[in-house]
């Protein structure tokens, strides 16, 4: 009963993965809006009701539970952004983002000047949570990050933990400026936080920006994008409670996929180690 609970609440974590590189694809919608808060900000609300009003798809951290492959994408415009490896464009976006016509949470948030920049045609939005209680928010994300077991998971399985895990360890690194522990992210967490927002309200005019309250419902969200007013409520997702969920799930179905590439290495460590015994045998 509590599997098919979440299964419901959850899809993207039990379809197939899509295996898309995106690498190959084009933009084949318009990007119009680019809501760039900081994750744990009504992200996920803010995606359905973007969607509600037609605006898709809303990209979100949970796209890539669909398709892991974007990490790919993504830890380059890390490189880019921060290393100065490569460049990391509207053309880039256009591949990695052309699918959808809106955005918000993380990955993107930590790309906003880039996008701004990108997309000038494409309406801002932020939305800001009171730091204390968006910091107490975060925490969950920022210890699942640097769980020890995670890194054994990530070993065995390189392909999905594997790549989530070395994202969001660069995610830390690059925007937070730590690598080590949770307890170093908390430190420089409400500084980077306040950075963020300072940046945005710098680098976008006045008039392209909507700054969004929780729980201010449709009437301003509709205005700003020149859109009616849907005859349903302003969508209003449990994040925190969701966010937990889809670690467990994530956590377990890494665990299945690192147990099952386990037993099937060492299948073949027997294989080759009885293959080498018949050999040595039957040259005596």
């Amino acid at each position: 009963m509590a599997e098919n609970s979440f299964r419901a609440r959850h899809p993207e974590l039990y379809m197939e993965d899509a295996n898309i590189d995106r690498h190959t694809c084009r933009r084949v919608v318009p990007m119009e809006v680019l809501s760039l808060g900081m994750p744990r900000t009504g992200t996920a609300s803010m995606k359905a009701a973007l969607e509600i009003l037609g605006y898709n798809e809303c990209y979100h951290m949970l796209h890539t539970f669909q398709n892991v492959q974007d990490f790919d994408m993504w830890m380059e415009a890390l490189a880019a952004k921060y290393d100065g490896k490569g460049k990391f464009g509207r053309a880039e976006f256009d591949k990695l983002l052309g699918h959808c016509m809106a955005v918000t949470d993380a990955p993107c948030s930590l790309f906003a000047p880039e996008l701004i920049d990108a997309y000038p045609e494409a309406k801002v939005i932020l939305v800001e949570r009171d730091v204390e209680a968006w910091y107490k928010s975060f925490s969950i994300i920022m210890g699942n990050t640097f769980v020890p077991v995670a890194r054994v998971v990530a070993f065995l399985d390189p392909l999905w933990t594997g790549r989530r895990a070395t994202f969001f360890r660069g995610w830390m690194e690059k925007q937070f400026g730590v690598l080590e522990t949770a307890g170093q992210v908390r430190e420089v967490a409400r500084d980077t936080y306040r950075a963020h927002y300072a940046e945005i309200r710098r680098i976008t005019e006045k008039e392209r920006l909507l700054e969004y309250e929780l729980g201010s419902g449709w009437e301003p969200l509709c205005k700003f994008l020149g859109k009616p007013v849907p005859d349903v409520a302003f969508p209003r997702v449990n994040e925190a409670a969701a966010l937990r969920e889809r670690i467990l799930l994530g956590r377990r179905k890494g665990i299945r996929r690192a147990i099952q590439n386990a037993a099937g290495g060492l299948f073949i460590c027997v294989v080759v180690v009885a293959f080498g015994l018949y050999c040595a045998w039957n040259r005596i």
